[in-house]
């Protein structure tokens, strides 16, 4: 699928093939079922979205909103952004170690985690993952990483 213009995250799962739409269906649930409350779902860059409010933290390095997780259904696979471990080497590394204890494959770039199927992820160290890291925790990573 090429980049969305959907407006909002039904819509978006609206555009998808059934067999698709159930995967992104599922990430979507995995991730509302451990978002820290303080992000909110949202489009952006074409995609769903848990985002950090401009309202809460306005000043960002390109005036959009702080991106902490999204996903994405990509023409060969789907994409899982998980931004809040790529800005704590413990929680990356807590990921690489859920992959390894699994017996699964990690595809990752800084933040992406690519993969053809759910039975690819690590889903429950995902989520808790995912509900490790509360709004202002994931503010201050942020700053850090930025030198701030």
């Amino acid at each position: 699928m090429a980049r969305s213009a959907a407006t909002t995250v039904d819509a978006y799962l609206a555009e998808l093939p059934p067999e698709r739409r159930a995967v992104a269906e599922r990430l979507r649930e995995l991730i509302v079922a451990n978002l820290p409350a303080g992000y909110v779902e949202a489009m952006n860059w074409g995609m769903p979205s848990y985002e950090v409010p401009l309202s809460r933290h306005p000043d960002t390095y390109n005036g959009q909103p702080l991106g902490y997780v999204a996903f994405a259904a990509q023409k060969n696979g789907y994409s899982l952004y998980l931004i809040g471990v790529s800005v704590d080497a413990d929680r990356e590394a807590e990921l690489r170690e859920a992959f390894a204890r699994a017996g699964k494959k990690l595809d990752m770039g800084k933040a992406c985690v690519r993969f053809k199927r759910l039975d690819d992820l690590p889903l429950p160290a995902i989520g808790r993952l995912i509900a490790a890291m509360p709004v202002d925790d994931f503010i201050a990573a942020c700053e850090r990483s930025r030198g701030r």
